[in-house]
């Protein structure tokens, strides 16, 4: 298993060059800003879109509100589960970086002595993209582009193979997806409790939210919240 792709007749090698190979031809500001948007930066605006569906939700309010958010919350526990079922996965395939066993690429971060595959960025990213499709449609489709662009990111950066951020793509998709319906039975329950208290409620529905249940107050009228309806409720 530790000599996957080291071929370089492989594809997986050879997009790898074709990717990291960009990095050879673009200024060397823009070598340093792919670093950071690879190593943190879209991890963070995952972590801020997350926060901005939330803020959404809360506004909104309406009979799905609790649900919604329990599916808000099962996002970042989804990425840390998947996290933690990538430490097992790492260790039985033991791949090396791709640097290790391939000369000429052009490394843009250094440190990096753990085993390669599957991707943990990758992993985490796609998770969360997941996740957010499972409460909002729309900011799920910005947290998977998102996620996307991490894995061209890590490709590009020379860390990662390309089956490395695709195993990190199913592996965070099939533990949202499995395990969503036991999380959402879990934490519904939850999330309705604390809609319910006085002032945790907040949390659930802003002050001046649609009430629970009385979201079509004007016969006829299209409710807004209709065409962002939680794949959760």
């Amino acid at each position: 298993m530790a000599q996957l792709a080291e071929s370089g007749s492989n594809p997986d090698v050879d997009l790898l060059y074709d990717i990291n190979g960009l990095a050879k031809h673009t200024p060397h500001w823009v070598d340093r800003a792919m670093e950071f948007v690879g190593e943190w930066g879209l991890l963070l605006a995952m972590v801020l879109l997350v926060v901005w569906c939330w803020s959404s939700v809360r506004r909104r309010g309406g009979s799905d509100a609790a649900a919604t958010v329990a599916a808000l919350v099962w996002v970042p526990l989804a990425a840390g589960v998947a996290l933690l079922v990538n430490v097992p996965i790492r260790g039985f395939v033991e791949r090396p970086r791709p640097f290790v066993d391939h000369q000429g690429l052009d490394v843009l971060v250094g440190g990096k002595t753990d085993f390669s595959f599957v991707s943990d960025h990758a992993t985490i990213t796609m998770a969360m993209g997941v996740g957010l499709f499972v409460a909002n449609r729309k900011f799920g489709l910005a947290g998977i582009a998102l996620a996307l662009l991490e894995g061209f990111c890590r490709v590009f950066m020379g860390v990662h193979y390309p089956t490395d951020v695709v195993g990190g793509f199913a592996l965070g998709t099939a533990v949202v997806l499995l395990l969503s319906p036991l999380a959402m039975a879990l934490l519904t329950p939850v999330m309705k409790a604390v809609e319910a208290a006085p002032r945790a409620g907040l949390l659930i529905r802003a002050r001046g939210a649609v009430p629970a249940g009385r979201e079509t107050l004007i016969p006829g009228a299209r409710a807004e919240h209709s065409e962002e309806r939680d794949l959760a409720a």
